[in-house]
């Protein structure tokens, strides 16, 4: 069985090869991916999720405990509370007190085609969770990788 470690470093490496991938509302491959279209897609990839199962940013808040301190692997989510979780992307990296997270943004429900994509900056990329540049909604942490 692989460590935890080797697990995450092969989810990570995976969703770094989406970064730039346009954003398009409901997808799920590298013609277009939203936000929990990335993570899912990461998660099956190393095993974490079934390949039939395709579950939006609330589902995935529900579907894995919370943590408190974010490690690189970890979910990241925003919305309205835990009841209203809207937004997920994956943690890349700690730097100093610093979280960096990779994920589908920038887009919506009307971002189907790479046009709108481009007009709206959206696209897979990597931002901090807290601070310059980060959205004001951010709700906790939670952990795939735990063994439950």
């Amino acid at each position: 069985m692989l460590r935890r470690e080797d697990l995450v470093e092969i989810a990570l490496r995976y969703a770094w090869a989406f970064q730039g991938t346009w954003y398009k509302w409901g997808g799920d491959d590298p013609s277009g991916l939203d936000c929990s279209g990335l993570v899912v897609e990461v998660l099956q990839a190393v095993g974490l999720l079934d390949a039939r199962r395709d579950l939006g940013a609330q589902a995935l808040y529900q579907q894995y405990p919370a943590v408190k301190t974010p490690m690189p692997g970890c979910l990241a989510f925003w919305g309205g509370g835990p009841q209203a979780v809207g937004h997920v992307e994956m943690v890349v990296a700690i730097c100093g007190d610093r979280v960096l997270t990779i994920g589908a943004k920038g887009g919506g429900s009307k971002t189907l085609t790479v046009d709108a994509a481009i007009r709206q900056n959206a696209f897979v990329k990597v931002r901090p969770v807290l601070g310059p540049g980060a959205r004001t909604d951010f709700v906790g942490y939670n952990d795939p990788f735990l063994v439950r």
